[in-house]
């Protein structure tokens, strides 16, 4: 079975591949029609939906897409969908994790534990030229009170789990077991594969 996985990120597809490890993971730095989707939904599923179709549509490969991010409970789970890209559209690469970590954790800067709550949420959509199907993970945490760990991506370094480990902390292999993209992976893997 091929899947077209709509990401250029490195971390991410390694990720997947791990997890999918039967699957013939194709990605879209593989194709040559690659199109740019602007992630402009109302959630993490519209956004997930709308890549995987659109990616569908110009490689005709069964494909999967994903949006996540981090929603804090005292924000009303801010920046939730616009993880990525509060800090504007121009800051969306994973180049500009640091900075937008740095912000969050200013933003809350003195707030105790108690308050430091977040989910980390991943939607999953696969996408076969015909239907849908969804997959849904979430971690429960905490923002931690500085940047810590090399292993992750985006907002792993300020992610903190229930033992104080950043998800940055963990090795690929820890992290793998536990993630919301595992969780929102398996959930697909039951759905499309037979």
């Amino acid at each position: 079975m091929k899947i077209l996985v709509a990401s250029g990120n490195e971390g991410k597809i390694k990720e997947i591949r791990e997890i999918l490890k039967k699957v013939d993971i194709v990605t879209i730095n593989d194709i040559k029609n690659a199109v740019t989707v602007i992630e402009d939904g109302q959630t993490f599923e519209e956004n997930a939906k709308k890549k995987a179709k659109e990616l569908y549509l110009v490689s005709n490969i069964p494909c999967i897409a994903d949006d996540s991010g981090i929603c804090i409970k005292e924000y009303d789970n801010w920046p939730g969908v616009k993880t990525a890209r509060f800090l504007g559209e121009e800051k969306a690469g994973n180049e500009y994790a640091r900075q937008r970590n740095e912000f969050i954790l200013h933003k809350m800067q003195g707030l105790e534990k108690a308050k430091r709550k977040a989910e980390n949420i991943t939607v999953i959509a696969y996408y076969d030229g015909n239907q849908f199907q969804i997959g849904k993970g979430i971690l429960s945490g905490y923002i931690a009170t500085s940047c810590r760990g090399e292993n992750g991506f985006g907002f792993d370094e300020i992610f903190e789990l229930e033992d104080g480990r950043t998800l940055a902390e963990l090795k690929a292999g820890e992290k793998n077991n536990i993630s919301s993209r595992k969780k929102a992976l398996e959930e697909i893997k039951q759905k499309i594969i037979k």
